[in-house]
């Protein structure tokens, strides 16, 4: 199992850029991405294997509207980047929460190996 405290990821709205007929991440997405795998490589955090289930828990910034789902593309593309799983195609059952905002935001994540039942 692998818990994590990681910086509020950017919006999706916010994570792509078209420069000419390219769609690039952006520069905030980028910056986060980074941290991301600085921290994952920090911790020594190894690929799991095999079916994963995965929880969010999204502490905003502040009280603005937000869909919870905005803030998942760039979560869980950092995630496989800093090599938590192979890809994200492995995450089976994933469970998101808003909860209330803290300053600065913060975003707790555990993924589990996923026990069939």
């Amino acid at each position: 199992m692998i818990e994590l405290e990681l910086p509020y990821p950017p919006s999706v709205n916010h994570y792509w850029r078209r420069v000419g007929a390219r769609t690039l991440i952006s520069r905030e997405g980028r910056i986060f991405r980074h941290k991301v795998v600085s921290i994952l490589a920090d911790r020594g955090v190894r690929p799991l294997d095999g079916d994963l289930e995965v929880l969010v828990e999204l502490y905003p910034p502040d009280r603005r509207r937000r869909d919870v789902d905005n803030s998942l593309k760039a979560l869980l593309d950092a995630l496989g980047q800093g090599n938590a799983y192979h890809d994200d195609s492995q995450i089976i059952h994933l469970d998101t929460w808003k909860r209330e905002p803290i300053p600065g935001g913060m975003v707790f994540v555990r993924i589990s190996i996923c026990r069939k039942v």
